[in-house]
């Protein structure tokens, strides 16, 4: 049994709901156990993008967020509707 065990993740008041050409997303910021922050986008169809590499500062990822929805469109984080073949 490692110390990890019985963490059970902060979420960041930061986390937030985003909407952009009619869509929205909810954009979650969690505390990694370490001192860092997880970044995940979840998408009207419970698709979930999580970053490869936690970020120092839960600011810092709600920037890395908006920053990824204004610069390559909130688009790029919906996936296909539930169920939906690709």
């Amino acid at each position: 049994m490692n110390e990890h065990d019985d963490y059970v993740p902060k979420e960041s008041p930061l986390s937030q709901s985003a909407t952009r050409e009619g869509k929205t997303v909810s954009i979650e910021i969690y505390e990694d156990g370490s001192g860092k922050w997880i970044l995940e986008v979840v998408d009207e169809f419970n698709n979930s993008t999580v970053w490869d590499e936690p970020l120092n500062t839960e600011e810092e990822a709600l920037a890395e967020a908006m920053r990824t929805i204004e610069k390559e469109g909130i688009s790029s984080l919906i996936g296909p509707p539930s169920g939906a073949l690709h």
